[in-house]
């Protein structure tokens, strides 16, 4: 039985001192950042999510699980409710949120594990500009093709991570005992670019990755001081794949003396590397019952181990959480560091255990929470991930945050608590105005894209419409209270299905047909056009689709600038800053604007005259970056070679559309851009009519 209800008195029953030491500790100006990502892990599968809510009920026939940690998390710091994965599986969501852009702009998109990470502004690179150190521990799958390993050509370290101790390959992420290999065979551990498994007997990984990440927040805290704040990026590898139970139970305490500890011996990396793997299942599930039948007058019967498995595991990155905060404390950085706990996406049916074993299904704990949908739906359940923020301090406890967001504004939001200047390319906004309570907050873009040739699973608790649905091409957006969502994606003129989604999370009523909604369909319909490019290697049936004007009424000849004098350190996006200076250009030529170091932003409209694709080409002598609505168009933004014509085409519909440049003015270099516009096909001119409000 599905229950929605958030309530502050109800959720937060733990009592926590943080408060007692908030503001004791100097707060520095920047603070270290810890991201924490774990592997298909629903929404529904945290304490303060759901599962209390389940424990609250008592319903024998629905059985729950704890996380104390997360829910103690939650106490001191923030829950947001409605954020959002870029992409309900794996490899594209975590390339979303390094590169800090929706699955419109992403590189990686639908199953394309492995694939190289783009060569461009990822969170670690902008956090070393701000003078981060930047380490992985965990995850990774990003690296790309190579017949050399472990020359990936996008390693950790080729993508802004100073150190990484990690699972690099996709596959090697489903098997939890990288030596042993007990159900998927042997995998590598790469610490930077050294294979160190041959050392990790008996080394669970949540564990050996809850180990690594204390002993680099250790060093670091201890050789950095207040001096070099840190950013980690531990990323899990459960509860998805295998359901491998660790090798006994966690170790007490926690932090620098207690909890994992890293020995640092091969054979003994650990200190839970002894006894016997795949062997614990926490007390708190080795014994539990559940009426199974739905009849209390019949006997309760025993979890399946299969669930005793998932409970376990996702306790066990619990504990680790726990432990990794009472190192904080013990170092006394805990109010200078901000946490962030997400997941990648829903919760899954693949556990890859062996026949014996009972299939696993997110039903038996309602892991997709009030939601329909799992990994590889675009139904919330898919999509809406358990996302908790702490900083003491800055961020105030017991908040239930509902404003929608996503995993892509992480990017953004970082770069705001590091007072740099997030890249104009990402499609984040900053969260800390939603968090802090202080400042301008930003709609986010919540836009999502992906295809795969299979089925919403016939759960019994999910809606009759959901149920069995063909998933294919497949759409998400979020507008306020409102998600529009396309299955089965044909063409462009696919209607979407139209949700209230805060009053009806379950997306069961489609008010698609309702008269009052036209004009809401036309906008998801347009708006599905103007947020994205295409991608060769994912492609959709929309992609040439002739993208949407907009109407503009008095339109003056000319665009729109303006100047942010300073020294930025890439093509930046400064739509909280107010600018040095404004004007009109009558042309691109930028002989007359006067700045010795800066940004320009020129921003108006195109007119194109009739319907058709359009090829348009600009090269500058410093970086640049065009939008036209919200599309990277020409993205010149990142390593830029000084000169060099960039080229793309574009499907644009007869009328108006919204354009934005944004150039890095480098001290001493004297402002150019020149752009060429033509019709596929046709004469090259110097550019089309251009208009400002």
């Amino acid at each position: 039985m599905k229950v929605f209800k958030i309530a502050i008195n109800a959720l937060f029953t733990l009592t926590f001192a943080s408060a007692a030491f908030a503001g004791e500790q100097k707060q520095p100006s920047k603070p270290n950042i810890i991201f924490i990502l774990v592997d298909d892990m629903g929404w529904g599968d945290v304490g303060a999510f759901w599962q209390n809510q389940r424990n609250r009920r008592n319903d024998r026939s629905e059985p729950w699980q704890f996380t104390p940690n997360l829910d103690a998390m939650a106490e001191r710091g923030a829950m947001l409710t409605h954020h959002y994965c870029a992409a309900p599986v794996c490899a594209p969501s975590r390339a979303s949120i390094l590169l800090g852009v929706s699955q419109g702009h992403a590189n990686v998109r639908d199953n394309q594990f492995d694939k190289e990470l783009q060569n461009s502004f990822t969170i670690g690179h902008v956090l070393q500009k701000a003078g981060y150190k930047t380490g992985l521990v965990g995850k990774w799958g990003l690296q790309g093709a190579t017949a050399s390993e472990p020359e990936w050509p996008a390693h950790p370290l080729n993508r802004g991570f100073d150190y990484s101790y990690a699972y690099i390959k996709h596959v090697d992420g489903h098997e939890h005992y990288p030596k042993e290999g007990i159900y998927r065979g042997r995998k590598n551990v790469w610490e930077n670019k050294t294979n160190v498994a041959g050392g990790l007997d008996k080394c669970f990984t949540t564990d050996l990755w809850t180990a690594a990440a204390k002993r680099w927040i250790r060093e670091e805290a201890k050789t950095a001081g207040n001096n070099q704040p840190f950013f980690l990026y531990l990323a899990y590898d459960v509860p998805h794949a295998v359901l491998e139970l660790p090798t006994q139970a966690y170790p007490t305490g926690g932090g620098l003396k207690g909890g994992l500890q890293w020995l640092g011996t091969p054979g003994k990396m650990i200190n839970t590397a002894s006894g016997e793997p795949d062997s614990y299942i926490h007390p708190d599930y080795a014994r539990a019952t559940y009426d199974n039948d739905k009849n209390p007058a019949t006997a309760e019967k025993p979890w399946p181990d299969t669930y005793k498995r998932y409970a376990t595991l996702c306790r066990r990155i619990d504990d680790g959480i726990g432990d990794i905060f009472r190192l904080l404390k013990d170092l006394k950085i805990d109010d200078n560091t901000m946490v962030v706990f997400t997941s990648d996406n829903g919760p899954s049916i693949e556990s890859y255990l062996p026949k014996e074993y009972v299939n696993y299904s997110p039903e038996f704990f309602n892991s997709f929470g009030p939601f329909d949908g799992i990994k590889r739906d675009v139904w919330e359940g898919g999509v809406r991930v358990p996302t908790i923020v702490s900083w003491p301090g800055t961020i105030p406890g017991r908040q239930v945050i509902d404003s929608p967001s996503a995993s892509h504004d992480w990017l953004a939001t970082f770069a705001d608590a590091a007072h740099i200047a997030a890249p104009a390319r990402t499609d984040g906004v900053s969260l800390l105005p939603h968090l802090t309570g202080k400042g301008t907050k930003q709609e986010s873009l919540i836009y999502i894209e992906y295809e795969q040739n299979g089925k919403t699973p016939d759960f019994e608790e999910f809606a009759p419409n959901h149920r069995s649905r063909q998933r294919n091409q497949m759409q998400k957006i979020r507008k306020g209270e409102y998600v529009g969502v396309r299955y089965r994606i044909g063409s462009a003129d696919d209607d979407f299905e139209i949700y209230q989604v805060v009053k009806d999370p379950q997306e069961t009523q489609n008010l698609a047909s309702d008269p009052a909604f036209r004009q809401m369909q036309q906008d998801f319909k347009r708006m599905a056009l103007r947020v994205r490019r295409p991608d060769p290697e994912a492609p959709r049936p929309y992609d040439q689709a002739m993208i949407p004007a907009i109407t503009t009424n008095g339109a003056e000849a000319g665009l729109k600038f303006k100047i942010y004098k300073g020294k930025y350190p890439w093509v930046s996006d400064l739509s909280n800053v107010s600018p040095a200076e404004e004007g009109v250009l009558t042309s691109l030529d930028l002989s007359k604007v006067k700045t010795d170091e800066g940004m320009l932003v020129i921003e108006g409209v195109i007119r194109v005259e009739k319907d058709g694709k359009y090829s348009i080409s600009m090269s500058g002598n410093d970086g640049f970056l065009v939008k036209i609505h919200q599309a990277n168009v020409l993205d010149g933004s990142f390593d830029y070679e000084k000169g060099r014509e960039l080229a793309a085409a574009v499907a644009l519909e007869a009328g108006d559309h919204p354009i934005r440049i944004f150039y890095h003015i480098q001290k001493g270099v004297s402002p150019k851009l020149a752009l060429q516009w033509q019709p596929v096909g046709g004469a090259a001119t110097g550019g089309p009519a251009f208009f400002h409000k």
